[in-house]
């Protein structure tokens, strides 16, 4: 099944999107044209015509695809030209098709790249056919989230990827825990008795590095903080709120208590978190199901019964928020065949296609609650831990000027001055937030 870094990489390419976005004149028309009002996906016939549809390299199986576009040239009698992306430069190479003729119907677009693209003008507003679109189902928060630009939704959730808890459970059961933890004092209980049993100075019982901000945010979001707030259509940050620093103050507390002195001011990168787990100079990880198969790669000893897994349990009482990564799927403004694309779109996102192919052939978590339950009964264990992380979810703000949040690594930098006490929690948090509100304002 394929596997990819499912969180966007959109820092090289944050010029591009930019700058359109300032020229940009707010998102996409509606499929409609007219008030907006909800209205079912048109079934509309297609003889003779052609869908081109943009998918990324890694994100779907043929299987998956051909099932999609056999039930769409059944139902439309129209044919699709499916056109296979390559990653490197895919931001510049869809900000300029969608400003130009002869665009792509459908893109396949990683979920925090939808703001961009939406506040350029690319893409449809599709929230008249959202109700229809969504059939019955309840997306997941991490991939509708960052779809829906100033109250209107600019793209259809796909599929998500999610981080959970990896651990050795050798290391634990060596310590005297035999089961995965599932709530805060159970996790920082069982840590305890790890790092007991292993008290070597280069020893992390929880290697979490000072500048995994993706980590941090989960205890940001437990403590009921966020990142930043819309109101009137002006973006706050929220990390200098009470509940911010409380999540920055819980994010300190964990590191420094669990992971090592020297990890307080790094990445994830360097050293590679997953070579430091495979050295055993670690029990335990916040990763995505990408790592299994690159600590076994690292460590051939490691087998996969000895890595489990299990959400983040938070000081909340319950898991912790997670980003999720994932696709979702837009349609070009200027598409010469928006209903049809509507169509292609609402039979990727049914509830059959989700369950047997993108779950079931492709192995990603489906788009929506009921599909995580669907699947169930056939997850083993190691999956179930990050299906049932992918149930709370949130995103990055829906903002055009967010990946310049990322490209500066401003938000890694004030977890890891938290982690690494350089500043109080407080300075860092007002600090973080005065850059952040500059910088998404930029996009208005």
């Amino acid at each position: 099944m394929p596997r990819r870094s499912y969180i966007a990489t959109t820092a090289a390419c944050v010029a591009t999107v930019l700058t359109l976005a300032a020229c940009g004149g707010g998102g996409g028309s509606t499929a409609s044209g007219d008030d907006g009002s909800p209205k079912a996906v048109p079934n509309t016939r297609g003889e003779g015509k052609s869908l081109t549809v943009w998918v990324m390299d890694g994100d779907y199986t043929e299987a998956t695809l051909k099932v999609i576009n056999d039930q769409f040239t059944q139902a439309t009698g129209a044919q699709v030209d499916l056109q296979i992306q390559q990653w490197d430069g895919i931001t510049t190479k869809i900000s300029t098709a969608l400003s130009t003729s002869g665009t792509p119907d459908v893109l396949d677009l990683g979920n925090t790249q939808v703001p961009g693209f939406a506040a350029n003008g690319g893409l449809l507003d599709l929230t008249p056919y959202q109700a229809d679109l969504k059939q019955g189902r309840t997306w997941l928060a991490g991939l509708e989230e960052p779809a829906t630009v100033d109250k209107a939704l600019y793209a259809v959730p796909g599929f998500a990827g999610a981080r959970a808890v990896i651990y050795n459970k050798k290391t634990w059961a060596a310590a005297g825990v035999t089961a995965a933890p599932t709530t805060y004092p159970e996790l920082t209980a069982a840590l305890d008795k790890v790092k007991a049993a292993s008290p070597a100075a280069d020893f992390a019982p929880f290697y979490l590095p000072g500048q995994y901000w993706f980590a941090g945010l989960q205890f940001v979001w437990d403590a009921g903080g966020d990142i930043a707030t819309s109101d009137g259509g002006a973006w706050k940050g929220g990390f200098s709120s009470p509940a911010g620093q409380k999540g920055l103050e819980d994010f300190k507390t964990f590191q420094n208590t669990y992971s090592t002195a020297a990890s307080r001011a790094l990445d994830t990168i360097t050293p590679d978190q997953n070579q430091v787990f495979a050295d055993g100079k670690t029990s335990a990880i916040l990763s995505t199901t990408g790592s299994l198969g690159l600590i076994q790669k690292a460590n051939p000893k490691i087998k996969s019964d000895d890595l489990g897994t299990f959400p983040f349990p938070g000081t909340s009482g319950k898991a912790q928020p997670v980003m999720l990564g994932g696709s979702d799927w837009g349609i070009a403004t200027k598409s010469d065949t928006p209903e049809l694309a509507l169509q292609w779109v609402k039979i990727a996102a049914s509830p059959a296609v989700q369950d047997k192919n993108v779950f079931g052939n492709d192995g990603w978590i489906p788009n929506s609650t009921e599909g995580i339950q669907a699947a169930q009964p056939s997850l083993d264990e190691q999956q179930k831990g990050f299906f049932t992380a992918a149930l709370t979810s949130k995103a990055t703000p829906a903002a055009a000027q967010w990946p310049t949040i990322e490209g500066d690594k401003s938000i890694n930098q004030v977890f890891s001055a938290v982690a690494s006490g350089a500043k109080p929690a407080a300075d860092a948090g007002k600090e973080f937030d005065s850059h952040l509100d500059a910088v998404l304002a930029g996009g208005k």
